[in-house]
């Protein structure tokens, strides 16, 4: 079963960056998880935490209404879109 999970995902490495509407906002450990959809109405998973996007100084707590644009490292599985975001560019 772990191999297929293995299997299933697809990692993007670099810098890729998604930009949207934040819909959801569920609170986790060590940061949260945005669902973010995009114009194009593609959603992500956002996963922001202190640690990912360089301390404190870099993070923002994010709410449901914002239009935000992140980078980070895309990943899938076979139903989702997972980024874990390394930069908050912008919040409106």
């Amino acid at each position: 079963m772990l191999m297929t999970f293995a299997i299933s995902c697809a990692t993007m490495k670099g810098n890729n960056t998604v930009s949207g509407k934040v819909d959801l906002i569920e609170a986790g450990k060590d940061g949260y998880t945005a669902k973010i959809t995009t114009d194009a109405k593609e959603v992500y998973f956002a996963t922001i935490s202190i640690v990912n996007v360089g301390g404190p100084q870099n993070y923002k707590q994010l709410k449901i209404g914002d239009e935000v644009s992140v980078k980070g490292e895309i990943w899938k599985t076979q139903d989702e879109k997972h980024i874990k975001v390394t930069e908050i560019i912008s919040v409106k």
